[in-house]
């Protein structure tokens, strides 16, 4: 990739990690202008603030005459109007991670969080860490950590710190996103079955990490749930010659083990191997990812009293576990969790952080894998947990029916036994 491009135009430019990295380019200088069918608060005015012109909808004409480079967002298909004029005109695209790779990537230490969950939380408190030793990282988060403003930002630092997504790269590229992104550390919090619009089974997910743990270096390392049976299974079947690979869990077989974690309203706190830490966030899947982000702080030689100070100065991310107000002694709390796993978990942390109080879940399926029937056994499982279960209906889209692959949501409903449901 040239380093003489200047002019970006973003397809798709609203979504998180698409609005992060376009308001970041601009930031260095770059000229940058974007188009979506979802410009709205908060990421619209967020680009607006930035300088970025802004097209509502897709149409040929929004493609600047002069734009060097068109990058195309992976929710983008064939049929858009502005990808049929790219291809028409042979303009020159790039998919967003090849954009980091070329432009910000090379040459650098770049840690890779990825799992099918905690992969934003874990990322996000693994720069800060590093913002805290004074190392400066880049980063590109897929949520705004309240710490850091903004969720990409490039630095001249050695370091940069990447959610590395499973998810498909862009229509031209059916690679997993993180495959580009040179990694030197590779974080795994956990392996389960999800994106069922591209993957068809669990095997298929695997063979993605499979391809990403081939490319750390020797000299890397991997940092792997040693608690998850999948992550472990993975790692099993590695070549020699491999990165080095260091579990981490509450089991007895991580060599770095967590202990003696216990969970209040101001939080939870553990050890991991002989070193105390206390964390501003509760629930045991917030523990685990604190410990992945610290083992990986360590192995670049950050110090055990910075890593203390950034866990206790850390203020968390936006939708997850976010207090949105009060009225009568009621919270509201916006979380993220579409998975069941990361529902069930949300819902244990807040019964940590809340003892006493009757939880609510107000939940709407509306990721490609919830959407559907995948979840049509753990989706109840998870949600009975609450107090009570208000659900919205849903549909799939058009193209991609029959209804009998969308999910019942009156399952749920009918299934509840733990407390009132309404949907």
């Amino acid at each position: 990739m040239s380093g003489k491009l200047k002019k970006f135009h973003f397809v798709g430019i609203c979504g998180t990690a698409m609005g992060s990295v376009a308001a970041a380019l601009r930031d260095q200088g770059f000229i940058v202008t974007g188009s979506d069918d979802g410009v709205y608060p908060p990421m619209s005015t967020f680009l607006e603030s930035k300088g970025i012109a802004l097209s509502a909808g897709f149409r040929p004409e929004n493609i600047p005459e002069d734009a060097d480079a068109i990058v195309i967002g992976n929710a983008m298909k064939r049929g858009n109007p502005e990808i049929e004029e790219i291809l028409n005109r042979k303009l020159y695209y790039v998919s967003l991670p090849e954009l980091l790779k070329e432009l910000f990537l090379r040459e650098r230490h770049n840690l890779v969080v990825t799992g099918t969950h905690g992969k934003t939380t874990t990322t996000s408190l693994l720069a800060w860490i590093l913002i805290v030793a004074k190392l400066d990282p880049s980063y590109v988060i897929g949520g705004i950590p309240a710490n850091l403003g903004q969720g990409a930002r490039f630095t001249k630092s050695k370091y940069v710190v990447l959610e590395g997504d499973e998810y498909d790269t862009a229509f031209f590229d059916k690679r997993s996103k993180f495959v580009h992104y040179l990694p030197e550390l590779v974080i795994v919090n956990n392996i389960e079955f999800d994106h069922a619009d591209i993957f068809n089974n669990l095997d298929e997910i695997k063979l993605s990490f499979r391809r990403l743990f081939n490319i750390v270096p020797q000299n890397g390392m991997i940092l792997l749930n040693g608690d998850d049976a999948n992550c472990v299974d993975v790692a099993r079947q590695l070549q020699p010659l491999m990165a080095q690979i260091e579990e981490v869990g509450f089991s007895a077989n991580c060599a770095r083990r967590i202990r003696a974690a216990s969970y209040s309203a101001k939080g939870s706190s553990f050890i991991l191997g002989e070193d105390e830490f206390d964390l501003p966030l509760v629930g045991e899947f917030n523990v685990r990812n604190a410990a992945m982000a610290i083992s990986a702080a360590r192995f670049y030689g950050v110090s055990l009293a910075n890593i203390r100070k950034a866990l206790r100065s850390f203020k968390g991310i936006a939708r997850r576990q976010e207090l949105r107000g009060e009225a009568r002694g009621i919270k509201v709390i916006d979380d993220f969790a579409h998975h069941p796993t990361a529902i069930r978990e949300t819902i244990r942390a807040l019964q940590h952080g809340y003892p006493g109080s009757r939880i609510w879940a107000v939940f709407e399926p509306r990721s490609n894998t919830t959407r559907r029937a995948i979840f049509q056994q753990e989706l109840p499982d998870a949600l009975k947990l609450a107090d009570g279960v208000f659900i919205s209906q849903t549909m799939l889209p058009v193209y991609e029916r029959p209804p009998s692959l969308t999910i019942d949501c009156e399952s749920p409903v009918r299934r509840s036994q733990n407390g009132a449901v309404a949907r």
